[in-house]
């Protein structure tokens, strides 16, 4: 077990004043309270800052040999009180650059050269002294003060990858999904000043809430869809095409906007030889686009604001061979309807959201790339998840580099819970089973762990299922009410900005009026197996204990299903607040008149990494 190196000992004694559970901080966050960006009550500081960026994109992009060439335009924002004097990028793609440093496996031929900088300027100059350095890019600059802009053009190519794909890449012939694809602005925040971590292909993204203003160009017959809003349907897509597509945002039913028909007859893009795509996007995360000249699109929209009537359009775009996918375009509409009236409860924030068919399982704003699946649960959970991230890490801005588990965990808990309401034969229990088995081990450190340290089984487990468990495990002792009520705050304090940890814990803290640090501590702080027992079943004068032992440290929900003499059986459900004061043994009273034979303790949401103590035989 290894516990993360930067956390020291010093405790923030000013999150509470009464004497309880405090948890152990890091030297740059105190710095952020010190320096007033954040607040110990879980909202953004008086002097919390932010960088911005405005893009203009243009993009050509030849599906023949997979060549980009991009021309970018960003003016930058220097909201913070540093005076800057070199500007970091971000050079994604690079990835695939023969001798970057990376823990992905990538096939021998999907190497290349990289990103090729033909031309970058600086405020109108020409600009030379840059290093590239694997997925990063530093830029010598004019210094840029405090509240000040600079602007950069960029001239680039690169080669798309066909295989190895890790999250981007070519998904057949005539088929693309693109993603960070183009040289951008890494952040620049109150608590680590440039975000320096390179992209390695496993741990995934933190960027800032930027716009975006995108013309992408691709030969005639191929559709694209993107990030952002399409501002030109009419002057790309066929007039059925774009009749269908209007109908389908204000419409709730089904409506197929590219057929079988429309693909066989070629009548789907203006008969041009090229076809520049216009996309507007605001106060988002990243931008990404996929094209076909062979894909269906079903679209659909639904009310996500009742108080607005603001909708929002769903729509699946797919390869016909994948009948999976025929069905996509239902569990995506129940899903936005799920996050926006049940869980979050809070109203589904784009425009559209688009499922493309690809290669990976993965997220952006307004667009889910995810592969076809050989049954209908793995197409429900797989689209769920994935759409759940709509809320983290985008709408919340999240860094994902450092804190996995902010943003895979809620998709996590999404997914369990969303799944159900999709279809309720289902009992999703991804993962849980991993968390036990592995807790205690060599590979299972705290959640607190930077995602970058994390290693073997603990790169699931740590950002995926465990902290799920722990927001499950909140919720359930909170209850459904005051659960929403503090994630709400949380989201409200934070949605457009950067939360770290603290912020987070700090905001259900202050949201649900409890001070919940016994949990967090334990949870996300300490390590532990993950392991309940029965220790004795004793008579009482209205009927029954059963002595529970916690083996670990982390508060577990008690779930029992007692078998009584007569044949009936009941159930008794006791949440993480019985284990708030530290014991390592609890009683659960059973009232009963009936003779009690057995109980059997467990639930499919509840991690025991031995099951040998979780029956007991009453005499």
């Amino acid at each position: 077990m290894k516990f993360i190196k930067i956390f020291s000992l010093l405790l923030c004694t000013a999150f509470y004043a009464s004497a309880q559970t405090i948890l152990p901080i890091a030297p740059e966050f105190q710095k952020t309270y010190q320096n007033e960006t954040r607040n110990v009550n879980g909202k953004p500081g008086k002097n919390y800052w932010q960088n911005a960026a405005k893009y203009n994109l243009k993009i050509d992009f030849n599906p023949v040999n997979r060549l980009l060439k991009g021309q970018v335009s960003v003016v930058y924002t220097n909201n913070s009180p540093d005076t800057l004097t070199e500007i970091w990028f971000k050079l994604y793609p690079n990835i695939y650059q023969k001798g970057t440093p990376r823990k992905s496996k990538i096939a021998e031929s999907d190497l290349g050269e990289g990103v090729a900088i033909e031309k970058l300027t600086a405020t109108g100059r020409i600009i030379s002294d840059y290093q590239i350095n694997g997925t990063n890019m530093t830029v010598k600059v004019p210094a840029v003060l405090p509240g000040k802009t600079i602007k950069f053009d960029i001239d680039y190519h690169y080669t798309l990858n066909e295989g190895s794909h890790l999250r981007t890449g070519q998904v057949d012939e005539g088929a693309y999904f693109v993603a960070y694809f183009f040289p951008r602005i890494a952040v620049y925040d109150d608590v680590d000043g440039w975000n320096k971590f390179p992209y390695t292909g496993a741990e995934e993204f933190y960027n800032d809430f930027d716009q975006f203003n995108a013309e992408i160009t691709v030969p005639g017959g191929y559709g694209v869809w993107a990030t952002g809003d399409l501002k030109n349907a009419s002057d790309v897509f066929q007039e059925q095409i774009v009749t269908r597509l209007a109908a389908a945002e204000k419409k709730d039913e089904v409506i197929d906007v590219i057929t079988d028909q429309d693909l066989t007859t070629k009548k789907v893009t203006k008969n041009n030889a090229f076809n520049t795509f216009k996309f507007e996007a605001e106060d988002v995360t990243d931008f990404v686009f996929a094209l076909s000249d062979h894909y269906l699109w079903k679209s659909t929209s639904l009310v996500v604001d009742p108080k607005t009537r603001r909708r929002t359009r769903v729509d699946a775009v797919f390869n016909p061979k994948h009948k999976d996918y025929y069905e996509v375009i239902d569990f995506a509409r129940k899903t936005v309807s799920s996050m926006s009236f049940v869980f979050p409860k809070w109203p589904f924030p784009y425009n559209h959201e688009t499922i493309f068919d690809g290669l990976d399982q993965m997220e952006y704003p307004m667009m889910v790339n995810d592969n076809p699946v050989s049954n209908r649960e793995d197409a429900i959970t797989l689209t769920d998840h994935e759409i759940f991230h709509t809320m983290f890490p985008f709408y919340m801005g999240i860094n994902e580099t450092k804190y996995g588990w902010m943003d895979e965990g809620w998709a996590t808990i999404g997914e369990w819970l969303i799944s159900p309401m999709i279809d309720s034969t289902m009992v999703d229990e991804y993962g849980v089973q991993p968390t036990a088995s592995s807790s205690g081990g060599k590979d299972d450190s705290p959640i607190m762990t930077l995602t970058t340290d994390l290693k073997g089984s603990g790169s699931f487990t740590n950002s995926y299922p465990k902290p799920g468990l722990a927001y499950l495990f909140v919720k359930d002792y909170l209850g459904d009410e005051l659960f929403t009520k503090a994630l709400h705050t949380y989201i409200k304090n934070w949605n457009g900005k950067h939360p770290m940890p603290y912020d987070f814990f700090n905001s259900m803290n202050e949201g649900s009026g409890k001070n919940l640090n016994w949990f967090w501590k334990t949870w996300f702080f300490e390590g532990g197996v993950l392991d309940l027992g029965i220790k004795a079943v004793n008579k009482t004068n209205d009927g029954y204990t059963v002595a529970i032992e916690n083996k670990g440290i982390k508060p577990l929900p008690v779930d029992l299903t007692l078998t009584y003499s007569d044949g009936t059986t009941a159930k008794s459900h006791t949440t993480i607040g019985i284990w708030e004061k530290g014991a390592k043994e609890v009683l659960i009273p059973v009232k009963t008149t009936k003779k009690l034979n057995k109980v059997v303790m467990g639930s499919s949401h509840v991690p025991d990494k031995a099951k040998g103590d979780n029956t007991f035989n009453v005499n």
